[in-house]
């Protein structure tokens, strides 16, 4: 392609994000100003240009075309009990503060219309999404609380197993969902809170899938036929979004959409465990151990058309309306090639102009099918409203 065809495709893509802004599903900027500056906003204002530190600043979201956001709420795996609840909240208690702190271009987000209003004001709107389960330290109650502070969806698991759900990168031991694991569905069914499946195992889809009265999310993962990795969504599964009305969302971290860079993180992660670091550290002292390992080690590269890969085989098997994109942008250590951070967004759109893909679906891909899904998870719940909460313990349930 010619500089002038791809400049012409770039500049179609930015006039596109304007009218169909980006619903991205999973950022993890909460947890890196957690990591990198005790939640400290004065030493990491990103109303400043803060590229030498984060993925993510207020800048780059407007020139990526981001129009609404879900930050997770995340926290570690081997967080555990109330330790991890607490952590939880205090992750929350970031997002509402960085909300209070940029009034003029973020806006909290507690539903659909709440999406449509800050994008008519100009604002980003800002959602929440709790990623894993052990942040409710298997209490119903605890997830009724979070979705009162503003969560409006949760990852059923993160890369470990909980005693009521089986992870996508952990030994299998419940076989999917336990009964108490049906419960927390239900639940979260019952308050309008989108079941995440992105991090579960395949099994754990299947059950979920089966239970759920309403749409389901994958925040953040992608095709497994196009990259063997169990962070990603089989085609079967894939095939059943269409009946449920859920949306999968694709994901940038090269593990999951580069079959060449599966082996290679595999040895970065060992690496980092051997210099004191935990896999997932992306503060500055672990990133230079990973620049170390790279530049000894030169990794695979993906790029936007890598990521155009998949969208392609999900739009195939699951159709258009059930797909969008969760970068897990401030999560990962790599990015592709031309989505370094969130301003990356209109070469991915670039990229899909140039196969062909239409501007209708891609205000699907970018804005519609993520609204949609939450007002349908907010229709579901008027229905169920009459349902009493749910006051059953793991204990009753799976003894």
């Amino acid at each position: 392609m010619s500089a002038d065809a791809a400049a012409d495709l770039l500049a179609e893509a930015r006039a596109l994000l304007a009218a169909h802004p980006v619903v991205d599903g999973h950022n993890d900027l909460p947890w890196a100003l957690r990591e990198q500056v005790g939640y400290d906003l004065d030493r990491r204002d990103i109303a400043a240009d803060q590229r030498a530190h984060l993925h993510t600043d207020l800048d780059r979201l407007r020139a990526g075309g981001v129009g609404a956001q879900f930050w997770s709420v995340f926290v570690r795996s081997d967080y555990a009990g109330d330790h991890a609840v607490s952590a939880t909240l205090e992750q929350i208690d970031l997002v509402h503060a960085l909300v209070a702190r940029y009034p003029d271009r973020l806006r909290l987000a507690l539903g659909a219309d709440d999406m449509e209003s800050a994008r008519a004001h100009g604002r980003i709107a800002s959602l929440m999404g709790a990623e894993g389960g052990h942040s409710i330290n298997s209490s119903l109650a605890t997830l009724r609380a979070l979705y009162t502070l503003g969560v409006r969806y949760m990852t059923l698991t993160h890369n470990d197993n909980l005693p009521w759900a089986d992870s996508a990168t952990d030994k299998p031991v419940a076989g999917g969902l336990t009964r108490f694991g049906e419960e927390v569905v239900h639940e979260m069914n019952r308050l309008g809170m989108l079941v995440d499946l992105s991090h579960v195992s395949a099994d754990t889809m299947r059950d979920a899938l089966r239970v759920t009265r309403a749409p389901v999310l994958f925040s953040h993962s992608s095709s497994r036929a196009v990259c063997d990795h169990p962070r990603n969504i089989p085609d079967d599964v894939l095939e059943q979004l269409p009946g449920n009305g859920g949306v999968a969302m694709v994901t940038f971290v090269p593990k999951f959409i580069l079959p060449e860079a599966i082996e290679w993180t595999r040895a970065a992660d060992v690496n980092m465990e051997a210099n004191g670091f935990h896999a997932l550290d992306t503060t500055p002292d672990a990133m230079v151990v990973q620049r170390a390992f790279e530049a000894s080690h030169p990794r695979p590269r993906a790029s936007a058309a890598t990521v155009a890969d998949h969208l392609d085989h999900m739009r195939e098997a699951a159709g258009v309306d059930h797909i969008g994109i969760g970068g897990d942008f401030d999560g990962t250590a790599f990015t592709p090639d031309g989505l370094e951070d969130v301003s990356g967004y209109p070469n991915l759109i670039a990229e899909l102009l140039g196969r062909g893909w239409s501007e209708a679906d891609l205000g699907k891909l970018t804005w519609g099918n993520a609204v949609r899904v939450l007002r349908d998870a907010e229709r579901v719940a008027r229905e169920l409203r009459d349902r009493r909460p749910s006051i059953a313990t793991i204990q009753q349930l799976d003894g």
